[in-house]
């Protein structure tokens, strides 16, 4: 702890209830004045399991808004994996057709208009990742991207498996991400799902100084004595500087990362893959002092970044990879109040050094900008994340999506008290400073939750941001589990890939999709770009009580009646619901159920 701006740090241990074997929840930094959030990120070992998925290319979600900037591009390795390279581009496109005005559906509660003549632009087929996807739920949920990282990744050894705890459990050395002594298995099985399903994966660096030597147990690595760096760890590097082999030396005490990313190149054979580097290096100093003791500074992360970003790209261009990937707001503003922010703006900083880095390298080193998001929405004084299902959390809860892209929009927590009462519209900020510092980049967001996730709030507000992951362009994302319960999140995954049982997803393109009273209803709506005809609306209800719903659909097919599925507090499945009939033309009343999601299929 480094007084006040650090903040209250509250480590906390929870038990992996998917396939991966085991998760240590660790809870980071919060207000950088001494506020009690505290970053709800963790560990993960990243594997997966499961052999009946679905390919991702069925559909991802989304609704209307402003189309970003794509990122860079490749074309595939010519040997082993497919890589990905932020080819996920966010134009403006257009609908064929004739538009049909719709007709009047009458006076109601909220009205909820999808257009698509406007706001049309593709959705990223990665937006409905998981940490950790069991086969349960790669069958049910159909997750489209599988992560394999979280704090024990940071000091990863890939030629054993070895890994450390970190500050999630005693700092200690063990085999937790695995037993075995084949290099590279711990995260054979988040390639193997990307393999499977046709989806991505995304594998972490490591980008410190030192990975785990042994699986010795014990506790705390640096009581093994004063030179514990040399007896416990091997040193990790970035360019090995010689012929890289699929079986490494585990008795050399070096462990090389460009050889690590040969390895997956050669064991993906066709996957998507992404690098992450490494994984909130904002909390090293608190997560990971055994290896990095002392706050990382913006100089050393942007070096780091640089020269391991070059070593996976000289070994696989196509690869796609992550920065910095960071844990939360006071990271993103001042990597934690790093010794020399001087008053700068990190992320403004690190995008200006990246696209430096790309001018120096001759092509781009870092496709995507990684911010971790755990709402630090409190309901009263219990933050959203927790699974507390009183009144003002659940009030919060749902309404903290909000806080994604809503410039009216003020949620009670330290970090709006910080920006004076304004905002945070993460995401048209975050665009503003890709634009003005390094365009191109992508916008990923590889850890969140918003708790609840054994309530119908959760699904709720799952449902909001994944609709507006698709909407505002973000490319890559992956859900945390907090709980061993997390039923109505997953049934919010269903509603937007496959909320009848049999396969029917939201579609792959976006297109505008409003609401009069955002407070009590959103409303997200896509097409198919390969069956334009096809549309899919997702309203979603956070008000306790039933509300009616005016819908129309200005499109070029007319609509005479709509298939309903709705998730409401009686289970966590999306449920068959009335058939709607249209009262005019491309125009519906929808009664919504109280704190519900419902998907709505307008059918000719």
């Amino acid at each position: 702890m480094r007084g006040t701006r650090w903040g209250l740090v509250i480590a906390i241990v929870t038990l992996c209830t998917w396939a991966c074997g085991s998760d240590e929840d660790n809870a980071g930094a919060g207000s950088p004045d001494g506020g009690a959030g505290s970053n709800a990120g963790g560990t993960n070992t990243g594997g997966s399991s499961g052999s009946s998925g679905s390919s991702a290319s069925g559909g991802s979600g989304g609704s209307s808004g402003t189309a970003g900037d794509g990122g860079s591009s490749g074309t595939g390795s010519d040997a082993g994996g497919a890589g990905y390279g932020g080819r996920f581009s966010c134009a403006t496109q257009s609908v064929p057709g004739t538009l049909i005005e719709p007709g009047s559906a009458g006076s109601a509660d909220v009205t909820l208009s999808v257009r698509s003549d406007r706001a049309v632009h593709a959705i990223s087929p990665f937006i409905y990742g998981m940490n950790g996807v069991s086969s349960t739920s790669e069958t049910r949920d159909r997750p489209t991207l599988t992560r394999s990282g979280g704090n024990r990744l940071t000091a990863y050894n890939w030629e054993t498996n070895a890994s450390n705890a970190g500050s999630d459990y005693l700092f200690q050395n063990d085999s937790l991400l695995g037993d075995t002594e084949v290099p590279g298995e711990a995260v054979r099985g988040t390639i193997e799902f990307a393999q499977r399903t046709g989806g991505a994966a995304v594998v972490t660096v490591p980008i410190v100084d030192y990975v785990s030597a042994d699986k010795d147990g014990g506790g705390d690595v640096r009581n093994s004595g004063a030179d514990y760096l040399s007896t416990r760890f091997h040193e990790n590097r970035d360019d090995k500087g010689a012929a890289l082999s699929l079986t490494p030396d585990a008795a050399d005490d070096f462990v090389y990362q460009d050889e690590f990313v040969n390895w997956v190149k050669s064991t993906a054979a066709g996957a998507n893959i992404i690098f992450s580097l490494d994984n909130e290096p904002d909390l090293w100093s608190y997560t990971h002092a055994e290896v990095h003791p002392e706050p990382v500074t913006y100089a050393e992360l942007v070096e780091r970044n640089t020269r391991y970003a070059t070593a996976i790209k000289r070994v696989w261009p196509e690869a796609g990879t992550l920065g910095f990937v960071s844990y939360g707001w006071y990271g993103y503003e001042a990597l934690q109040g790093a010794p020399d922010a001087a008053g700068r703006n990190f992320i403004e900083y690190y995008l200006d050094q990246m696209k430096a880095a790309e001018a120096d390298h001759g092509s781009r080193l870092v496709d995507y900008l990684d911010l971790h998001w755990y709402p630090e929405a409190q309901g009263g004084v219990v933050r959203v994340t927790e699974q507390d299902t009183s009144a003002a959390v659940v009030a919060a809860r749902v309404q903290a999506p909000r806080s994604l892209w809503d410039d009216s929009y003020v949620e009670d927590s330290w970090i709006t008290s910080s920006l004076g009462g304004q905002p945070i519209r993460l995401f048209p900020l975050m665009r503003e400073r890709i634009a003005a510092h390094y365009p191109g980049t992508n916008l990923a967001v590889t850890e969140w939750n918003y708790g609840g996730g054994g309530h119908i709030s959760g699904a709720v507000a799952a449902a909001d941001v994944l609709g507006i992951f698709g909407r505002e362009c973000v490319a890559v994302a992956a859900l945390w589990p907090l709980s061993d319960d997390e039923s109505f999140i997953m049934a919010a995954f269903q509603v937007f890939r496959n909320y009848d049982g049999s396969g029917s997803a939201f579609g792959d393109t976006s297109i505008s999709a409003e609401s009069n009273a955002v407070d009590q209803a959103t409303v997200y709506a896509s097409i198919d770009s390969g069956d334009p005809t096809r549309v899919v609306i997702i309203a979603i209800n956070k008000q306790s009580a039933a509300l009616t719903a005016a819908v129309t659909v200005a499109h070029p097919t007319a609509f005479s009646k709509a298939d309903v599925f709705t998730v409401t507090s009686a289970g966590a499945n999306p449920e068959p619901a009335t058939v709607l009939t249209a009262v005019a033309t491309n125009a519906f009343r929808y009664q919504m159920p109280a704190m519900s999601v419902s998907v709505i299929v307008p059918k000719p």
